[in-house]
């Protein structure tokens, strides 16, 4: 997909039963209020650094087998069993980092869901923020999240604008829907 292509344009041609094509237009964009999910994105997005948007959604019902649907007081839980299951599960990404990453955050989300309510609550705590102020957050209050991550994070939940470009048949539906990014 050249860079002329906007994701909405790639996916306009693409069979209805295409992953690309199922979270285009049901998921990227759209507000999500559950810190479980809130929780498996981030960790979808950690661990496509380096890798293809595709791989992840081809294994993304992989990630949440392996992730406990992704129950962040369960993945806190994790041991060293658990860590190794992890390297030894060829149905997600098998990456040392990324695996102890989404068991630390979810140390970490335990804490913020004790200080602040849910994670989405602390999200909302710190929503205005321009790209590099929210990866500064994020940076220091989480593992692996650079920039891309957490602009991809923010902005396939809602928080920052730019999922679809407004003559996409799925904006109106995510306008909707109200993503944060429209409360200033």
């Amino acid at each position: 997909m050249d860079m002329a292509t906007t994701y909405c344009d790639a996916v306009s041609t693409m069979d209805k039963n295409n992953v690309h094509k199922i979270y285009h237009d049901t998921a990227y964009g759209f507000p999500i209020d559950n810190d479980d999910e809130l929780f498996g994105r981030l960790i979808l997005e950690i661990n496509q650094a380096g890798l293809s948007w595709s791989t992840i959604l081809n294994k993304q019902e992989n990630f949440r087998k392996a992730y406990k649907n992704f129950n962040i007081k369960k993945v806190a839980a994790f041991k060293e069993k658990d860590f190794e299951r992890l390297m030894n599960d060829a149905g997600i990404i098998r990456n040392r980092l990324k695996i102890n990453a989404a068991i630390e955050n979810a140390k970490t989300l335990l804490n913020i869901q004790k200080e602040f309510g849910s994670f989405k609550n602390w999200i909302d705590h710190h929503h205005p923020k321009t790209k590099d102020e929210w990866v500064k957050i994020f940076k220091t209050t989480f593992r692996f999240t650079g920039g891309e991550i957490v602009n991809e994070f923010l902005m396939s939940t809602g928080y920052l604008p730019g999922a679809h470009v407004e003559s996409c048949a799925v904006y109106k539906k995510v306008m909707k829907a109200k993503p944060a990014f429209l409360k200033k």
